[in-house]
Parts: C-alpha cells; sequence; structure tokens
C-alpha cells in the first residue's frame, strides 16, 4: 500500500496542481491498491465488480500532460487528476450498470449520467464501478452476480448497503471518494459501518439522471444521489462538482451554492437527541451524539436536547413509499423471473408480502401525510436548523444477521435502520463524520440534518464536529 491511497481528494488535486505528485503516479497507486484487495484471489473486499484499468491509465496521461502544461495549469479542475469511484447502479457510459440483479446482466450504458459527466469536466479520473445488493434493497452488499463485499474493519461484517461497494473502496483507499445514492440511507449507513463521511443532498441539488431506479414516482419522492468521501472537505468539494439543476430529475431545482461565513454557521442553533423514544441505540452510539454536541457548544454553538415528534409515524409512511409501492414499481421487471433473484432480494420481497398492497386510498394518505409531517418539522427547525442524531442503532452487523439485542430490547433490521429512513420521506439535507468507536472498535457516526436546500449549512456543521473529534482513521485492513 502506498500513502498516496490515504490522501484526501482535495489534497491529491492540491498536489497534483503544485506538481508534488503525478495523476499517474496516483491511479497506479489506487489500481494496485484495488488489485491487491478485489482480485477473485484475494477476495478481500470484493468492492469493485469492474475496473478500468485501461481507460483510468489514459485519463491520467492526459491529466498528467494538463498539469505539466504551462498554458493549461491555469485551467485545471477542482478534481483533476483525483482517482474515483461510482455506485454500479449510475450510468458510466461502457460500463456494465447492472444493479447487482441477474435481470440486467450485460446492461451497459451509451451515455454518461449527468454527474459523471459533471465530474469528469472537473477533471477526475474513474477507476470503475462498485458493487450493491440487488435494485439496492438491502443494508448488505451481497448478489448473485458478483458476490458479497466485506467490511475493511472485519471481513466478517457488511460495509452496509446499498452503496456498501463504495464506502469499503473508500476507506481501504481503494478510491478518494465517489458516488453513493440514497432511498432509505444507503449513503449514510455505508458510511456509518466503514467509517467514512457522505451526503445525502437535499432532492433535486445533485440531479440523479443515469441513476437505476429512475428519479419517478416513489424514487423521485425518497431517493438522491450524493458524494461519499473519507473527509468533510472531500464531500463539499465533490457536492460543488456535482450539484446544479438538470431536467432529467423531476426534483431538480436552480439552486446555487451557497458559501455560510464563520459568523453565520455559529448562529445556527443545534438540537440533539440521542434515540427516538422507540427504537435504542448501542449506548456508544447514544455518546457519541453527546460528544459531538458536547464540541459543538464548546465552539461556541447553542445546543439543546430536543427531539422530533411523530417519528415513527415518519417511518411507517416512508415504509409505504419505499417498500410498498417500490415492490410494485418492480413487478413489470420480476415477473416471470422470480427464480433469477438473488436469496436477500427475495427476502425483501417475502417481508414486503407480509402487507396488502396499497390501494388508490393508501397512497394519497400516504402523500398527504408525508406532507403534514414535513410541514411540522419545518416549522420546528426554524428554531433549531440542525439537528443531531444518529445515522443507525447499531454499528456494522456481521453477515447474515437481521436483528439485534440492544440494552436489552430486540432490534429489527429495519428499525435499526429508522434513523436514517425518516429524512428520506421528509426531504431533509444530512450528512454523517465518524466520532467514536463500539467496544469491538467498529466506527460510529453522527448524523448532521439540515433544512431543505441548506446542504452547505450541514457541511459547515459536520465539519467542525470532524476539526474537534477526529473524523476518520484507517481501518486494520489498511
Amino acid at each position: 500500500m502506498n500513502e498516496l491511497n490515504f490522501l484526501s481528494a482535495v489534497e491529491m488535486a492540491e498536489q497534483i496542481r503544485a506538481r508534488t505528485i503525478s495523476p499517474v503516479e496516483l491511479v497506479d497507486a489506487h489500481l494496485g491498491r484495488i488489485a491487491e484487495l478485489n482480485s477473485p484471489r484475494a477476495s478481500k473486499l470484493n468492492a469493485f465488480v469492474r475496473v478500468d484499468v485501461d481507460g483510468a491509465r489514459a485519463q491520467a496521461k492526459i491529466a498528467e500532460a494538463a498539469a505539466g502544461s504551462r498554458g493549461l495549469a491555469h485551467s485545471l479542475g477542482a478534481l483533476h487528476g483525483v482517482p474515483l469511484s461510482v455506485k454500479s447502479s449510475v450510468d458510466v457510459a461502457g460500463w456494465p450498470c447492472e444493479c447487482g440483479s441477474r435481470l440486467r446482466k450485460g446492461y451497459v450504458p451509451s451515455e454518461h449520467a449527468t454527474l459523471v459527466k459533471r465530474l469528469r469536466a472537473a477533471g477526475a479520473i474513474l477507476l470503475g464501478n462498485t458493487n450493491v445488493p440487488e435494485f439496492l434493497m438491502a443494508y448488505e452488499t451481497d448478489n448473485s452476480l458478483y458476490g458479497r463485499t466485506n467490511s475493511p474493519w472485519d471481513l466478517q461484517r457488511t460495509p452496509g448497503g446499498s452503496s456498501g461497494g463504495e464506502a469499503a473502496a473508500i476507506a481501504a483507499g481503494c478510491s478518494a471518494g465517489g458516488v453513493g445514492s440514497d432511498g432509505g440511507g444507503s449513503i449514510r449507513i455505508p458510511a456509518h459501518f466503514s467509517g467514512i463521511c457522505g451526503l445525502k443532498p437535499t432532492p433535486g441539488r445533485v440531479p440523479s439522471t443515469g441513476h437505476y431506479p429512475a428519479s419517478a414516482g416513489p424514487f423521485a419522492q425518497l431517493g438522491v444521489v450524493g458524494p461519499m468521501a473519507r473527509t468533510v472537505a472531500d464531500v463539499a468539494r465533490l457536492f460543488a462538482v456535482m450539484a446544479g439543476p438538470d431536467f432529467g430529475d423531476p426534483a431538480s431545482a436552480p439552486v446555487p451554492l451557497r458559501v455560510w461565513s464563520e459568523e453565520e454557521v455559529r448562529k445556527l442553533r443545534v438540537a440533539y437527541f440521542e434515540d427516538d423514544g422507540v427504537t435504542p441505540v448501542t449506548p456508544e452510539t447514544a455518546a457519541v451524539v453527546r460528544a459531538a454536541a458536547e464540541a459543538l457548544r464548546a465552539q461556541g454553538f447553542q445546543v439543546e436536547a430536543w427531539r422530533p415528534q411523530n417519528l415513527d409515524r415518519v417511518w411507517q409512511l416512508w415504509w409505504n413509499l419505499f417498500g410498498r409501492a417500490v415492490q410494485v414499481a418492480f413487478a413489470a421487471t420480476v415477473e416471470g423471473r422470480e427464480a433469477e433473484l438473488s436469496p436477500m432480494y427475495r427476502a425483501w420481497r417475502q417481508r414486503v408480502a407480509l402487507e396488502p398492497p396499497m390501494d388508490g386510498r393508501e397512497w394519497l394518505n400516504t402523500l398527504v401525510g408525508r406532507d403534514a409531517l414535513r410541514e411540522k418539522l419545518l416549522r420546528q427547525m426554524e428554531t433549531f436548523p440542525i439537528l443531531l442524531c444518529p445515522a443507525c442503532a447499531i454499528p456494522a452487523f456481521r453477515h447474515g444477521e437481521r436483528e439485534w439485542m440492544v440494552q436489552g430490547r430486540k432490534v429489527e433490521y429495519l428499525k435499526a435502520m429508522s434513523y436514517s429512513q425518516w429524512f428520506n420521506l421528509l426531504g431533509n439535507p444530512a450528512a454523517v463524520v465518524p466520532v467514536g468507536r463500539s467496544p469491538e472498535s467498529l466506527p460510529i457516526v453522527v448524523q448532521i440534518v439540515g433544512r431543505p436546500w441548506e446542504d452547505e449549512a450541514v457541511l459547515a456543521v459536520a465539519a467542525k464536529i470532524e476539526a474537534a473529534c477526529g473524523g476518520f482513521r484507517r481501518p486494520p485492513l489498511a
């Protein structure tokens, strides 16, 4: 392993600009790391489904020539020469985008997703795309096409899902950062399990054009694409490059990037809650939230303990859309090919089948109920523009586990993840940053939630917590 693998993306870009490291050297270091951890023979992480060795090296040579040219050096992009990865549910022209499913085996898009075009225009070098659970419907990354992805913290545990391959690759130094997607915690929970940072943007800030499933119907209500990286500054830079309107995303809006001044950030009142009163969290998870709150208080922020109401009702409405309605959306794709589905996705379908299909009245009540709860929360967030809370009730779990005893109470799979799911339904931006460790030395993040369209404020507060609490630490596999 080369120390270059654990520079931040911002440091990589700055050193390339200063010509102290070369894009070729940087890409070779990352390709070597991928070969070490991702080859079928090694099968330690199994984070990547496609590695574009020739394409990445060709891009690196072009980037190196531009960095060394007096005429071009001044116009280098914000990510010039930085090696990134992309979740395999996002279109990259010429790469398979199978979303972990045999039903999409061999699908290769002919055009880049909008955000991929923006990353390449900023000079990023794309190394490959990363593993996911089938159709993104699990918090554990495993599928019948590419197999199981393991955590760099403990190979017997999962890096989460559905952006699990992305999180594992970034945490292990195979990629400087990359792109995930999130309909129920799928950026934040893998970041939490893997000890990195991530942002679930406000819907529409980063266009989901070119993502599968497409941004339409329940996916447009809940799902976003967003950045993942080892530092908050890297997440912020990726967000700045990817953000902006695009007609392919029905939630898209022309919201300009905003720089929050130090004075504006410190005026943001912060509320925190350790648990929702329904689903218990581990003592270490609660301690991480308190530590983040105290870190902000020590920096002069006004911080108070406060918990939003009706969170269990929020969860049920999220499930109506993400579980029950999304299942209907996949029905035409799956019909007649059920035997080809992965065991994990079959289990998900069986879980959904325990409830009756949604009729038109329940669909309407779900949407109206969502809007009513969203209004109540946003009115309360006029007092507290920033909320701190867990991202998940537990740290990274062992492969195959689906329930846990937490503080003497049984916590089942979906409810353990509810701390992230709420904010998909409500449309808030939410970031995560590593703060503490479990007794098994697994990472635990705090979740920072803001008001819609104030993603930059969320990242600014996350950076304050990161600076005080330490942020990313290398996993044992590194």
